[in-house]
């Protein structure tokens, strides 16, 4: 019994001496008893210096508040002197932190020895779940925001599509029966003007509607939407792409099919404005659980680290796209040898 009881108090000084935590010991009066090496690497060292003397006050010199349910940071009914000690069986407290400033910390601060008031007070940092939780909320908002995004979009396209290039299509039509209803020149003449304005007014509307969101992508997937959008490319700015897939008619959650129609149709803008070429290709596949793209030019190309034409806010878009799907983006770019964007998201089997 007498070396079970060795051991227990040797373990129990080996978690004292060597625990993350930071742990503090008080007696009846608040003054600090003993602390262990967590927590004088965390506080200053003249507040240790007043903790190991016994200052009833030194807890506050480094106590910025606790999260009650009325504020985030209180000192009111302090955990130190309070009335209902159960209530701080577990609780949040800020400390200020030697080179971090005040920061959360999980606490908890009860009694262990109730005949002689002994009290133990013990610290886990918060600040990686915090930030944890701060990235997902913002990548949830995000995805959100995105999903809202392209929501708006496809009705918006739909609305072009459906609505106002048929009723464009109607008045076309109809422009053309005029020549059955009258044989006046001017009037026929004036006709075939309205007709052929209507005619690229209705062409910029389909290209429009395409833009906001293809029909395609959403029926039919990526293949058919990367085709359709590589044959307008060509036909509006005369850049030929070359586009390899294995993919064939296989379709994948909408938010990753999103994010790669979105990420290639930027990097073959971004060719179209800076790269000053006539020709790119494109390889969309698969290979182990990753779906990939790949998107090469060999234009002009850009240093990295330098000052590339435009705002670069394009990139800074396709990365935070990427990152929602937890994929990656590279670019590789070389002065006057091109640039190569690479897109890798990881896909669950179906």
């Amino acid at each position: 019994m007498s070396a079970n009881r060795d051991l227990q108090n040797n373990l129990m000084m080996k978690m004292f001496e060597n625990s993350t935590e930071a742990i503090f010991f008080f007696d009846a009066q608040g003054k600090a008893l003993s602390l262990n090496p967590a927590a004088e690497k965390i506080i200053d060292a003249d507040v240790v210096e007043h903790l190991k003397n016994g200052a009833e006050d030194a807890v506050c010199r480094t106590c910025r508040g606790y999260t009650s349910e009325t504020d985030v940071q209180s000192c009111s009914d302090c955990f130190l002197s309070s009335s209902h000690p159960e209530d701080f069986s577990s609780f949040q407290v800020y400390l200020e932190t030697k080179g971090k400033g005040a920061i959360p910390y999980a606490a908890t601060f009860h009694t262990i020895d109730p005949e002689n008031g002994i009290r133990v007070f013990m610290l886990r940092d918060l600040t990686t779940q915090f930030e944890t939780q701060k990235k997902l909320h913002q990548n949830t908002m995000m995805k959100h925001i995105i999903k809202a995004q392209e929501n708006e979009r496809k009705r918006i396209s739909r609305e072009l599509h459906d609505s106002v290039a048929q009723e464009l299509m109607s008045a076309v039509i109809e422009l053309r029966t005029l020549k059955y209803i009258t044989s006046d020149t001017d009037v026929l003449n004036k006709a075939d003007e309205t007709k052929a304005t209507l005619t690229r007014l209705l062409d910029d509307i389909r290209n429009i509607s395409v833009d906001l969101r293809p029909a395609a992508l959403d029926d039919f997937g990526l293949e058919a939407a990367f085709r359709s959008h590589f044959k307008r490319i060509e036909e509006s700015f005369g850049l030929t792409v070359t586009f390899t897939s294995d993919i064939q008619k296989k379709r994948f959650e909408n938010e990753i099919e999103t994010v790669f129609y979105r990420v290639c149709q930027e990097a073959v803008l971004n060719a179209i404005k800076y790269a000053q070429v006539e020709e790119m290709k494109v390889y969309l596949f698969e290979k182990g659980n990753l779906l990939q793209l790949i998107i090469k030019d060999e234009g002009i190309g850009f240093l990295h680290g330098g000052n590339p034409i435009g705002t670069g806010l394009g990139l800074y878009g396709m990365n935070e796209r990427a990152e929602l799907v937890h994929g990656k983006l590279e670019v590789f770019s070389e002065r006057d040898k091109g640039t190569a964007v690479h897109l890798r998201v990881p896909i669950r089997k179906r």
